[in-house]
């Protein structure tokens, strides 16, 4: 086990571990946890009852936060003809066609965080799936970024739109904003990621949907909330 920074070891005492908090309460405990100099990215780990393995457990979507991420994500847009000029008055990073598909093979280039892209360029961004694959910026239909409405993509990504999937362990993580945020506005951010993954409840899910949740700071500890609240 790696030794524990000063500031992890007095977060753990004002935490009561065998406790399961409400987000209120957990909220104020992860804001009193968060004891970086710098703005701690604050994050949610929701365990599901789910297999992931089988395609029809599969839980995965996009939401769109309240009050945003605290961080602006650069977005590229693989398009032509008139929907290059929606992407660049909509506010995109970068956009283009097979000349962004070159700088990206020949340059190793990612300066950018969501890659989005019409349907009738998916054909040329497929050349890029072993580089976006693993790094998981392939454009997909389930995220919202293969899209003719390149508008509404771009704007809803810069608005503060974030991905969840469960993983392999069957575990989501995603995060609800900054420290900086206040209680407030990280409520509405959980509340709002955890009504969209309530509603994304497969059907072949047996048993308790929601096993557990832990709220934490980028380095503070987990903070266990009350699942049972969420399913009221």
């Amino acid at each position: 086990m790696p030794k524990r920074g000063k500031n992890y070891q007095e977060s753990l005492k004002i935490i009561d571990r065998t406790n399961l908090y409400d987000s209120k309460e957990a909220i104020e405990l992860v804001q009193q946890t968060a004891k970086a100099k710098f703005d701690e990215t604050i994050e949610l780990s929701i365990k599901l009852g789910v297999d992931p393995r089988h395609a029809d457990q599969q839980v995965r979507g996009t939401v769109v936060l309240p009050h945003g991420t605290g961080k602006t994500k650069k977005v590229l847009v693989f398009a032509k003809g008139e929907k290059l000029k929606e992407a660049e008055e909509a506010g995109a990073d970068f956009f283009g066609g097979e000349e962004l598909v070159a700088k990206i093979q020949n340059e190793n280039w990612f300066d950018y965080d969501v890659v989005v892209a019409t349907p009738d360029m998916m054909g040329v961004v497929g050349r890029l799936g072993r580089i976006l694959g693993p790094k998981g910026l392939m454009p997909n239909p389930k995220s919202g970024t293969v899209t003719f409405d390149i508008e509404k993509a771009v704007k809803e990504i810069k608005a503060g739109k974030v991905e969840y999937r469960v993983d392999k362990t069957s575990i989501i993580h995603v995060p609800i904003g900054k420290k900086s945020f206040g209680d407030e506005k990280l409520k509405e951010n959980l509340d709002a990621i955890m009504e969209a993954v309530i509603k994304a409840k497969p059907a072949a899910s047996k048993g308790r949907y929601l096993k557990s949740i832990v709220i934490s700071s980028t380095m503070g500890p987990g903070i266990k909330l009350n699942t049972q609240k969420f399913m009221e």
